[in-house]
C-alpha cells in the first residue's frame, strides 16, 4: 500500500513538474512573441516616419516682411527716394525652405489702410526676385495689385455700423490684399534660392504689415495622398513595413 501511494505521489509530482514546465515555456514564448511583435511595430513606424519626413517637403512657410526705404529725400518725386524694399531669407535653421522638385504657390499678404492716399494710388506693381547663395538672380516676377473699390455710400454705412469698434480700437479701416507672386515655382537644384527681395514699386504706398506665404502644391499622387490622408497613409505604410519585416524575420528564423 505504501509503495502504491509513493508511486501515485511521484506521478503527481511529475505531472506538476511537466505542467509547470509547459506553463513557463508558454509564458516565455508569449513574452518573446509579444516583444518581437512590439519591436517589429516600432521598426515599421520608425521606417515610415523616416521615409515621410525625408520625402514630404515643407507644406507651408510664412514669415513677416519688413520694408525699408531711403527717407532722406529732397522731394517726394526725387529719384533719390527708394521704393519700399524687403530682403527675406528662404532658409530656416540653415536649411532651405523649398524642396527640390516640388511646386510651390508663393504669395504676398498685404495689410493696408483704406486711406485716401492708397485709394488715389490706384494700381501699383510688386517686383519679387530670388537670389542664390553666390548672389546670382534665380528668378524674377512683377505682379500688379490695388485696393478693392468701395463706393462712398458703402464706406459711410460701414463706418456707422462699426463706429463703436473703430472708437474702441477693436477694428480698423483696412484691407487685406493677397498677391500671387509665383503660381507654380519649382526650385532649381543647381542654383537654390536663399533669399527673396520684394520691392513695392510706389513711393506713396502705405502698408501696415506684410507676410510672405509659401504653400506646397501637391500634384503627384503619392504626396497628395500623404498630405490629404495622413492617418490612412500612415496605417497602410506601417502595415506594409510590418508585413515585410515579419516575412524577413520568419525566413531568417526558419533558416
Amino acid at each position: 500500500m505504501m509503495v502504491l501511494l509513493h508511486q501515485v505521489r511521484l506521478k503527481f509530482q511529475n505531472a506538476l513538474v511537466r505542467a509547470r514546465t509547459r506553463l513557463q515555456r508558454g509564458v516565455t514564448q508569449t513574452f518573446a512573441v509579444f516583444f518581437v511583435v512590439l519591436l517589429l511595430l516600432w521598426m515599421s513606424a520608425f521606417l515610415y516616419g523616416s521615409l515621410y519626413y525625408s520625402y514630404m517637403p515643407n507644406v507651408a512657410f510664412s514669415t513677416t516682411v519688413h520694408y525699408y526705404h531711403r527717407s532722406g529725400c529732397e522731394s517726394p518725386s526725387s529719384f533719390l527716394c527708394s521704393y519700399p524694399l524687403a530682403n527675406v531669407s528662404l532658409t530656416r535653421n540653415r536649411k532651405h525652405v523649398l524642396t527640390f522638385g516640388q511646386a510651390y504657390q508663393i504669395s504676398l499678404l498685404l495689410e493696408m489702410p483704406d486711406s485716401p492716399v492708397n485709394q488715389a494710388l490706384g494700381m501699383f506693381m510688386i517686383r519679387t526676385t530670388f537670389y542664390s547663395q553666390d548672389g546670382g538672380q534665380v528668378v524674377s516676377s512683377s505682379q500688379p495689385s490695388m485696393l478693392r473699390y468701395r463706393s462712398d455710400l458703402l464706406k459711410a454705412l460701414e463706418t456707422l455700423l462699426l463706429l463703436p469698434a473703430f472708437l474702441t480700437g477693436l477694428s480698423e479701416q483696412r484691407q487685406m490684399l493677397e498677391v500671387e507672386l509665383f503660381s507654380n515655382y519649382v526650385e532649381n537644384p543647381y542654383s537654390p534660392s536663399v533669399s527673396a527681395v520684394i520691392e513695392i514699386l510706389s513711393n506713396q504706398v502705405q502698408i501696415y504689415s506684410s507676410q510672405l506665404k509659401i504653400h506646397a502644391d501637391f500634384t503627384g499622387i503619392s504626396r497628395y495622398l500623404l498630405f490629404n490622408f495622413p492617418l490612412l497613409s500612415a496605417f497602410f505604410g506601417v502595415a506594409t513595413n510590418f508585413i515585410f519585416l515579419s516575412v524577413l524575420f520568419i525566413l531568417s528564423y526558419l533558416r
